[in-house]
């Protein structure tokens, strides 16, 4: 049997997109009252809602009097999610306003609430907007982070809305009960991402591919499940998750500094990054010129630190670590011995090379334990395997003898 859903829908360009979650919802069984605002009527009106959803649409507190529509919506809805969610509706929702039928609605909803932001870069990155996107979460509501993209004329940036059949994709999922768990809530994980350089010059530096996607889908999952996210990204130029602490790093011995410093009160930490494993012994002072012969200069390297192993060695009592192997070759080897000399929980093993792994929007992964199990994870959205390794992480933190602290 579907569920009772509302779709709320702001005054954005983007509530065309609407109608295609709208179409999926309907037609996986679901029951969906469009509730739109004045001004999105003005992008998409009521007579295309109502065919779409078999369902009358009203916008205003007056409307359908009897059946006190402003508390019974809210209060039937199994689930209400409002695409595209503005600026002014999230500043509406968090002030508690009651001045339309969609903001009356959020107030009187006793099931999950879904906001997926869609606006320009600016007002999404304004303190203000942050402020508020931190105050719904901390309430419990279920915040997606916007895509980046083409947005109204020929802006691009964050702010676009997701595509629907990611938005379709969250809705099950918290009909499920698999998205929004808040039981991370009042624990503090650190997550770190991307690829650090080591420079043989003032501009030229070794590095790897690693985009940070992975790390930075951890840090949104962890938000959304509650918690406290320091992020420490290396050279990434991914948006911010809104609600993380940020830490930009750009060499190893900067993420090594980094994380040791935010490791003392992590409840889990999560080694998404990838450092370099060597760094030039004696980096130049000036730009390295090219020899008139063409003779290659030596390159003499030096083993860098290995964090992750560092902070094995320290972990306390109930604190959960998280590494990463990424190889090509001899995977699952590879991985175990990694597991056994960093001494984390758990070790993520995943395939990486040419279109592979890095720098894509997918992944693949077995997770290997300090029990002896392998969780196979097979190709997914990095979003959806950041949160079924949080999962795991979850199942071993020792709430018993380390209950969460508040705040």
């Amino acid at each position: 049997m579907g569920a009772e859903i509302v779709l709320g829908v702001a005054g954005g360009i983007a509530a065309y997109k609407a109608c295609e979650l709208l179409r999926r919802c309907t037609e996986a069984g679901h029951r969906v009252r469009v509730v739109p605002t004045a001004a999105a009527l003005r992008f998409v009106g009521a007579p295309t809602w109502e065919a779409l959803s078999g369902q009358p649409v009203h916008t205003g507190v007056f409307d359908d009097v009897p059946d006190v529509e402003h508390v019974a919506l809210g209060q039937r809805a199994d689930l209400v999610v409002v695409a595209p969610a503005t600026a002014d509706l999230l500043a509406r929702a968090v002030a508690g306003r009651a001045d339309d039928l969609l903001t009356a609605t959020l107030l009187a909803a006793r099931g999950p609430v879904v906001y997926a932001p869609a606006m320009h870069t600016e007002m999404w990155q304004h303190p203000a907007t942050v402020a508020n996107v931190a105050t719904l979460r901390d309430r419990g509501a279920i915040v997606i982070e916007p895509d980046v993209g083409r947005l109204t004329g020929p802006d691009s940036g964050t702010g676009r809305l997701p595509d629907p059949a990611r938005l379709y994709e969250v809705v099950e999922a918290v009909l499920a009960g698999r998205y929004g768990r808040r039981d991370l809530a009042g624990r503090h994980v650190v997550v770190s991402a991307g690829g650090t350089r080591e420079y043989l010059d003032p501009v030229r530096f070794l590095g790897n591919r690693s985009s940070g996607k992975q790390g930075y889908a951890f840090a949104r999952a962890a938000l959304a499940r509650g918690a406290r996210v320091t992020l420490v990204a290396a050279n990434v130029v991914l948006p911010t998750p809104a609600g993380a602490d940020l830490v930009r790093v750009e060499t190893t011995e900067q993420l090594r500094q980094a994380l040791h410093e935010h490791a003392d009160d992590a409840d889990a930490m999560v080694f998404a990054a990838a450092p370099a494993d060597f760094r030039p012994a004696h980096p130049a002072t000036s730009k390295i010129k090219k020899s008139a012969d063409g003779t290659v200069p030596p390159l003499e390297l030096a083993t860098n630190p290995d964090i992750a192993a560092e902070l094995g060695a320290a972990k306390r009592p109930g604190q959960v670590l998280v590494a990463f192997a990424a190889e090509t070759d001899d995977l699952l080897a590879n991985a175990a011995g990694k597991l056994a000399r960093k001494r984390a929980d758990l070790i993520v093993a995943n395939q990486v090379g040419v279109d592979r792994g890095f720098g894509t929007d997918t992944n693949a992964a077995t997770v290997l334990d300090t029990d002896g199990g392998a969780t196979e994870l097979a190709e997914m959205s990095k979003a959806q395997l950041a949160d079924r390794v949080l999962d795991l992480v979850v199942s071993r933190l020792d709430t018993v003898g380390r209950p969460p602290r508040d705040g």
